[in-house]
Parts: structure tokens; sequence; C-alpha cells
């Protein structure tokens, strides 16, 4: 119920004094045979509170905006824009509700958005003609994205809602893809260069979120909070351009080959996903890897029950990733250089809590 947040909060605070606080950890720790940066933990859901909270508040920028856009389609977006700050200065300043918090920035950020394409909606014609090229294209998308990260990177200034930071990143990346595009032309039809730029975009990304890591490697504070949202939002980033570019997007057979380079591309992934202690990268990639395996069951043979090997093989290789995670990163982490291990979250055997400064 309580994150490390809340913990160094009350510490900060002075609720609870830094040892009371290491003690606890300390406590968490050897009743789950782990330690805490192991458990990848983030605040969610604090109670059933936050999960009415946030219905309502869905409901009631639903409202705002549909009657916003009655009035002006650049009304709607600026009408949940609006709400969703005001709705933040009780529930997420105040009251530090999780969910609503998360929810009230996603639709800031989407109101701000939608406010700009609502007005191109209305005057886009009369501004740009009847049929603007791919580069005005691009450059008024990139222009809508930039300004959008510049609002999100206002709301992080006030709120601190750790998914802030991935949001205005998303929209940093958008702007710079568009950009690009918006010099070379038009992609192709294959679109090997928008996924290269992505590609490209979610590398950045994931760097971002390591900076963010290193700077907490027992995550105690807001910072291992905002790492996650930033790996949340690189692993797809990353995953689907490297997959696309693989070719399994394009057809329903890819041939063994293909299917045995995708679960290669798997495993490197588990392999950099235990190092960093991120599962996220496992996730985004679970998609491409099922499909993999069921063209080889299926080349194999096992036609009829191809899906059900499928799952149940990869079903088992998580769990037991799962229940063995520690050991497994105490081997990876081990075979690294001395520097660059000292730069991850704690193993645990290497793990020692102090009291947060």
């Amino acid at each position: 119920m309580y994150s490390e947040s809340d913990l160094q909060a009350a510490v900060d605070a002075k609720v609870l004094t830094p040892e009371a606080a290491l003690a606890f950890r300390s406590h968490i720790a050897s009743v789950r045979a782990a330690p805490g940066a192991d458990e990848e933990s983030f605040r969610l859901i604090t109670g059933f509170n936050d999960i009415f909270v946030s219905i309502a508040a869905v409901i009631l920028l639903v409202a705002v905006g549909w009657i916003g856009a009655s009035i002006h389609p650049a009304l709607g977006g600026a009408f949940v824009a609006g709400s969703a700050w005001l709705l933040a200065e009780y529930f997420t300043r105040q009251r530090r509700m999780a969910l609503p918090s998360i929810v009230l920035v996603l639709a800031f950020s989407g109101g701000v958005c939608a406010t700009m394409i609502g007005f191109l909606v209305k005057h886009g014609e009369d501004i740009f003609g009847h049929n603007p090229g791919e580069t005005t294209l691009a450059v008024v998308a990139g222009a809508i994205a930039a300004v959008t990260a510049g609002a999100t990177w206002l709301h992080w200034k006030r709120f601190m809602v750790p998914i802030t930071v991935a949001a205005g990143t998303a929209a940093l990346a958008a702007t710079a893809v568009a950009l690009v595009l918006a010099i070379t032309g038009a992609p192709g039809p294959d679109g090997t260069l928008p996924m290269t730029l992505v590609l490209i975009a979610g590398l950045g990304v994931f760097t971002l979120a390591m900076w963010w890591d290193r700077s907490d490697r027992v995550r105690q504070t807001r910072r291992s909070d905002v790492a996650f949202w930033l790996h949340l939002l690189a692993a797809p980033m990353i995953a689907h351009p490297i997959f696309h570019l693989l070719g399994v997007t394009r057809g329903d057979d890819i041939g063994s080959a293909a299917a045995v380079m995708v679960i290669g591309v798997y495993i490197l992934f588990g392999l950099i996903a235990l190092a960093i202690d991120r599962r996220a990268l496992l996730v985004s990639a679970l998609a491409y890897v099922l499909f993999a395996m069921t063209q080889l069951f299926n080349t194999f043979g096992a036609v009829e029950l191809n899906v059900a090997l499928t799952a149940f093989v990869i079903g088992s290789a998580l769990l037991l990733l799962s229940a063995f995670w520690q050991n497994a990163r105490a081997v990876v982490v081990g075979f690294l250089p001395d520097n660059l291990a000292n730069q991850l979250p704690a193993t645990t055997r290497t793990v020692s809590l102090q009291p947060a400064s």
C-alpha cells in the first residue's frame, strides 16, 4: 500500500527516522527474499477510492470535452486540459492519489494536443490549403508535439507526477521523428525510415530511463518511478521497429530463420531486462515471440497444438524466470565489468540498504 516514495516522504517530513525506514525496508526485503529494487514497485492504486475517483474524473472530462467540442472543435481539448489541471490541484497536489494523477496528466497532455488538432480541423484548410504537402504535415505534427511537450513540462514542474516525464518525452520523440521526416520527405511504402527513426528515439528514451535509474539504485524515491514509466515507453519503441525490420509484421508466414532470429532477439531482451532489472522489454516483445514460436511449431508439424504449445513454453519460461529472477540477475550482472555493474540496480548479493539522503 505504501511505496518507497511514501516512505522517503515520511522521512523528509520527520514522521519516521531514517533508521526506522531502513529497518522497515530491511524487514520487507528479508520477508520477500529480495531487495525492494528487484520488485520494481511503483504507485498505481492506493485503494479502491483511486478507481472511484478515476472513473468519476473520466466521466467529467468526457462531458466537458463533449460540451467544448459542440461550441468549437478546439474547445473540446481545451476544456479537457483545463479541467484536468484544476482537478490535479486537489487530487494530485493535495490528496496525492496515484491512479487519478496518472489519468489527469494523460488527459491534460491529450487535451493540449487535441486543442491544436481541433483548431486545424476547423481552420487548417484555410491556412494550409486543400492539399498540403507531406513536408507541411510533418512540420505541423512536429509543432503540435513540441507544444504538447512544453505543456507537459509545466505540468511536471507543478505536480511532479512520475508518468509526466514519459508523456513529455514521448511528445519530444514525436517532434524529432516528424521533423526528420519533414526534412527527408515522404517515407517509402515499406516504412523502413519511420521505423528506424522510432528505434533511434526509443534508444534515446532508454538512455534517459537509465539515467534516472542510475540516480536511485535502491529505488527508494520518485526518480525510480520516473524511470519505470520511461522504460515502459522505450520498450515498444525499441521492440516494434526491430521486429518490423526483421519482417515479422509484414505477413502471416515469417519462415523458420526469421522465427529463430525473433527468439534470439527476445533472449537478448531478457538478458538486458535482467541486467537493468526492468521487465518492460520482455512484455513489449511478448506478442512477437509468441507469433514466432507458433510459426516454428507449425513448421515442425504441430499444427493443431501450435498455439497451445507456444503458450505453454513461453508461460512456463516466464514463470520460472520470475521465480528465480534475483538469482538470474546475480549471474548476469556478475559477468559485467565492475564499473558497469556498479551503475545498475543492486542485486541480492550486493544490495546494501542505506538511509536515503
